[in-house]
């Protein structure tokens, strides 16, 4: 399975004191193909930073990077399918490229998504994400 992860989804993930560090978790377990992108990297390090702090964000990007379950994509085309939002687009542009499963996102600018029939994107929460990798599991 092959997911894109917003940057708030990654960031509230990390901490092993989250409720949602499941996520992070699975991620080491190669549980899902992360997708990504140069401009998806630059911003999990910029955010992660400027909430936790460098040495984190240094030591994530590092795992990121270094991971087996990580799919580099390269965007050729940009859809510009987030109006309200133009910079989350290179999520949806990963999301499609990459031929993920789902994005995983928390952020209400995805919503329009679920209106485009062409190219699909399925958008899910962190909770349905949650529940789709336990019934994978079974």
């Amino acid at each position: 399975m092959k997911i894109v992860l917003d940057t708030n989804i990654l960031l509230v993930s990390i901490s092993s004191k989250s409720k949602y560090h499941w996520l992070f978790r699975s991620f080491l377990n190669e549980e899902f193909d992360l997708c990504i992108t140069t401009d998806i990297l630059a911003e999990y390090e910029e955010i992660i930073s400027r909430h936790m702090n460098k040495e984190i964000a240094d030591t994530v990007m590092q795992i990121i990077e270094k991971s087996s379950n990580v799919s580099y994509v390269t965007n050729y085309y940009k859809w510009k399918l987030i109006s309200q939002d133009p910079d989350d687009d290179k999520f949806v542009d990963c999301a499609i490229s990459g031929n993920a499963n789902y994005l995983v996102t928390q952020d209400k600018h995805f919503t329009v998504l679920k209106e485009i029939e062409f190219p699909k994107v399925e958008i899910v929460d962190i909770t349905s994400f949650k529940e789709i990798l336990e019934d994978k599991e079974k």
